[in-house]
């Protein structure tokens, strides 16, 4: 695995200055140069439309309300007819439902029972509540409260015809399908489903079940992996472990690069003597080697195998997941058509002592809650450590330290990127 402790007086990944890293800023700029939204398009059901990405503009075709109506349960009169002080009694004529409208018209001193959602009768243009009403009979005493106008819903007043009420490349939401079925419309065109392959390297991986022997591991990339992109909505193929043999890593990636869209690897991605992920990638690929000025996560490859974009991450379990947020998900999220890339990231008060070099760009880990007085706070969930996987379990947001930053103590205000239910 990578991010392994190093003793060597050049740069490496324990160093925390490196004046050959890549920002973060510059990583991601040149990965999303390199990748392009998919070009195929699909037409769905709606409710399988859910998450994906919309490949062309909507463009609504009827009013939304398609009538003026009440806003509230009530009575619809002229608003000609609202005393301007004290009250007034007018005639009750009838009931408009919402399925079920007042077919007359609505004369003067007249008015109409009508409840939230039914079409206005001809003749009113106003709704009192029925809180403000007293009704004897077939009259409604009503007073001074209601301005004329008021408790009435304009037709358009949710979606006009002929506006464009979703772009092409919005993730479909729960309440975008329903502006969409309010439509009238069932089906959608939506970019198709990104398909990634991945694998881990490793001769010390083992599978869940298999006993460990000394040195080995359970591989828990792969675990984490397919969860951030099921996350995503692709279509996986998971290659396994690859050992540290030559034929085997070249026959894995050959196997990755068909057909797929991406292809992801954890370990292996520095140089060393039982690595042959460069050599292969050297081989087979068009691929660039960067240590990125963050930690966890220095090495990153990145590049392409045949029609595929290609990221190798680092082997360790945080290293895994923070390169991955910060650097692949974007990237994914980009070529499946997704306009929407930038994670979002607030201030909060800091509720733990955060130690850090200045150097590079560090992506703790903590929980963010909001506090009594409806503050937002972030603490870390304890140690930080590259390979400590409980401090991703336990955590639901990065916080973020700039490269200068040598830390930060109870009470500053620090940067975090919620993630929960992202990855």
């Amino acid at each position: 695995m990578n991010d392994q402790p190093c003793a060597t007086p050049a740069a490496s990944c324990c160093d925390d200055h490196d004046p050959r890293s890549l920002s973060c800023e510059e990583a991601l700029r040149r990965i999303l140069a390199g990748v392009q939204p998919v070009a195929a398009i699909e037409t769905l059901e709606l409710r399988q439309a859910l998450d994906r990405v919309l490949a062309v503009d909507f463009v609504s075709r009827i009013d939304v309300p398609s009538h003026v109506n009440s806003a509230m349960d009530g009575y619809a009169l002229r608003g000609a007819d609202l005393p301007p002080a004290g009250d007034t009694v007018l005639n009750l004529i009838g009931t408009a439902l919402a399925g079920r409208p007042y077919a007359g018209n609505v004369g003067a001193g007249e008015c109409v029972r009508i409840m939230t959602g039914a079409p206005l009768p001809a003749g009113t243009d106003t709704v009192v509540i029925q809180e403000l009403v007293d009704r004897q009979g077939d009259s409604v005493r009503i007073d001074a409260r209601t301005r004329p106008g008021d408790n009435v819903r304009a037709a358009g007043e949710d979606i006009a015809a002929g506006v464009t009420i979703l772009h092409a490349g919005r993730r479909l939401t729960a309440a975008d399908l329903g502006l969409i079925a309010s439509q009238g419309v069932g089906r959608v065109a939506v970019y198709r489903r990104l398909r990634v392959a991945f694998f881990s390297t490793g001769d010390e991986l083992k599978p869940i079940g298999e006993p460990l022997a000394p040195g080995d591991v359970h591989d828990s990339n792969r675990y984490t992996l397919f969860g951030m992109l099921s996350r995503l909505g692709c279509e996986l193929t998971d290659l396994g472990i690859v050992a540290d043999d030559r034929e085997a890593t070249r026959r894995a990636f050959e196997r990755a690069a068909k057909g797929h869209d991406a292809v992801i690897t954890s370990g292996g991605v520095s140089v060393g003597e039982a690595d042959f992920v460069k050599e292969t990638l050297d081989a087979i690929g068009t691929v660039n080697f960067w240590k990125i000025a963050i930690k966890p996560g220095r090495p990153l490859t990145f590049g392409r195998l045949g029609d595929a974009v290609f990221f190798g991450l680092p082997g360790n379990p945080v290293s895994v997941m923070v390169t991955f947020y910060q650097f692949v998900q974007p990237a994914l999220r980009r070529m499946m058509g997704d306009t929407e890339i930038t994670p979002l990231r607030l201030r909060a008060v800091c509720a733990s002592t955060l130690k850090k070099r200045p150097g590079r760009v560090e992506f703790q880990r903590g929980v963010l809650e909001t506090t009594a007085d409806g503050q937002l706070a972030v603490r870390k969930t304890g140690m930080q450590g590259s390979g400590i996987l409980t401090s991703m379990s336990q955590a639901n947001c990065f916080i973020v330290l700039p490269m200068e930053s040598t830390g930060a103590e109870p009470g500053a205000l620090v940067d975090v990127q919620p993630f929960a239910g992202l990855i």
